[in-house]
């Protein structure tokens, strides 16, 4: 289980990784597009120095969404990674169409690149640093969840992509003598980047619209908050999550004649129930005497979801 401090440290040192690689590649593209003149390796750079930003926007990010819940913010601070993720997506975005500009003009232009060697060995320098830390971000996303650590990681699968791709364009054009490769595959990338920031986005708003947990996991909820026998329905079942963050609350059915201590003791066996299969989230539950109907005609909040309608 990942308390709320380990999920924190772990998305911070994500961040902080993140930003590190992005420098790096910052001054090793750098270099290679003064070197070279190819506008793959430019467009490459323009993307890493953006990187940059984003990933300096992930670490404010998952460092607010780790603070804890104060007065102003009793459910937390954990949009503050959705946030993040958007900037990130709009700074990807911005990156993509900057490149296409470019590799129209150098296309256009009928410019070729120089010196390909030095953009092949710093591409592949690129890939080897990208890897890496594709694969620590991912084992992060695992143990936590971060949206935003999600949002960076898809970015830097685009890296992978783009650094081969500036490879790729360099042989063809200076080595096996197919001029305009470099800028055709700039735009190539341009368009990866823009359908990279399309496909990042959804985990954010998702998040900031308060969307419904995927149905599979509704599901498995709704089977723990049902299973005691004392527990006679389930009903107006809502759920959210911010940052690694759950949030659900329902209403419950029980005998009308139980007392109110009886009652809670079973809504703290259930919430005893649901704490060991969904660590971490929280939990609001209602009691209602059986059969009671509290918005008559409200069929979303008033769906009975009850034991026999969730699979065995």
């Amino acid at each position: 289980m990942t308390t709320t401090y380990d999920h924190g440290a772990l998305t911070t040192r994500a961040a902080l990784a993140s930003v590190a690689v992005a420098l790096t590649l910052l001054g090793l593209k750098g270099w290679a597009a003064w070197a070279t003149g190819s506008v793959a390796v430019l467009a490459s750079l323009a993307d890493t120095a953006l990187d940059v930003i984003a990933s300096l926007v992930t670490l404010f990010g998952v460092r607010v969404a780790a603070m804890p819940a104060d007065v102003d913010h009793r459910f937390g601070h954990g949009k503050a990674e959705a946030i993040a993720a958007l900037v990130q997506i709009g700074i990807i975005a911005v990156s993509a169409l900057g490149i296409f500009w470019q590799a129209t003009t150098r296309l256009l232009a009928g410019e070729q690149p120089a010196q390909a060697e030095y953009g092949i060995a710093v591409s592949v320098v690129a890939i080897a640093l990208t890897f890496a830390l594709i694969v620590y971000q991912r084992r992060v996303v695992r143990r936590t969840g971060s949206v935003a650590i999600r949002t960076d990681n898809v970015h830097y699968q685009s890296d992978l992509l783009l650094n081969l791709s500036v490879i790729v364009a360099l042989v063809l054009d200076q080595y096996l003598g197919l001029t305009g490769a470099d800028p055709v595959f700039g735009l190539a990338i341009a368009g990866w980047l823009l359908f990279g920031a399309l496909r990042a986005s959804s985990h954010a708003v998702d998040q900031l619209m308060d969307r419904e947990w995927p149905e599979e996991k509704r599901l498995r909820f709704l089977a723990v908050a049902s299973c005691r026998p004392e527990a006679k329905g389930v009903h107006d079942l809502r759920t959210r999550s911010s940052g690694s963050q759950d949030f659900a609350q329902f209403h419950i059915w029980v005998d009308p004649a139980m007392t109110v201590a009886e009652a809670h003791d079973i809504v703290e066996a259930i919430e005893g129930d649901l704490a060991r299969e969904f660590p971490g989230c929280e939990v609001l539950i209602h009691l209602d005497p059986e059969g009671q109907v509290d918005h008559p005609g409200d069929a979303l909040r008033e769906t009975d979801e009850t034991r026999e309608q969730i699979p065995e």
